[in-house]
């Protein structure tokens, strides 16, 4: 029994102090409401799934921060039209070690959106190309190998508009994030 404590504990001890290393993962998103011009209705866009890939940072152990900065992709579906999205991240959490390598943590999350793509219509304006938004959740830190799963939502509406060169149909997407995000990390 003695062995089976002092191995459990050796295998948790791992990626609880300082360090740097490599993350990426899996979005699985919602980029927000679709508001036409023409009659003024509201659709809600289908989940789909993107990616996500960048470095971090930790700094303590028991109590820590570990700000990231990430590249993310992520697209939703509209009645047949796809609307993408490339963003940089830079989710800045503070986090509690609970028990062994389990820990909890949350924190703000900025975002500047790089590019915006609704199929063939091109963008006329984002709102905020720079936005914040909320994460929390909980991690799973065994020796080098960390495993993470979050919630993000944007605070500020952030609007942006396309132009359809072939109709009069102009396009509103108030494109804050709410996704669940799903990571492995691996400290070096």
């Amino acid at each position: 029994m003695l062995c089976v404590v002092v191995g459990a504990l050796q295998l948790t001890s791992a990626q609880s102090g300082s360090g740097y290393g490599i993350k990426g993962g899996l979005n699985y998103s919602s980029n927000g409401n679709y508001i036409s011009s023409v009659g003024d209705h509201i659709k809600h866009s289908d989940r789909n799934i993107g990616f996500h890939l960048g470095v971090f940072a930790k700094f303590g152990s028991k109590l820590y921060f570990k700000p990231e900065l990430m590249y993310t992709k992520t697209s939703s579906a509209y009645n047949h039209t796809d609307l993408e999205i490339q963003k940089i991240d830079l989710p800045a959490l503070v986090g509690f070690r609970i028990i062994g390598p389990l820990s909890v943590f949350a924190g703000p999350s900025f975002q500047y959106i790089i590019d915006s793509k609704f199929d063939d219509i091109d963008y006329d304006n984002i709102e905020e190309e720079l936005s914040m938004g909320l994460n929390f959740g909980f991690a799973l830190n065994i020796r080098t190998i960390g495993i993470d799963l979050r919630y993000e939502r944007g605070f500020n509406n952030n609007e942006t508009d396309f132009i359809n060169n072939n109709t009069s149909n102009d396009v509103k997407i108030d494109s804050r994030p709410d996704q669940l995000i799903l990571s492995l990390s691996i400290k070096m």
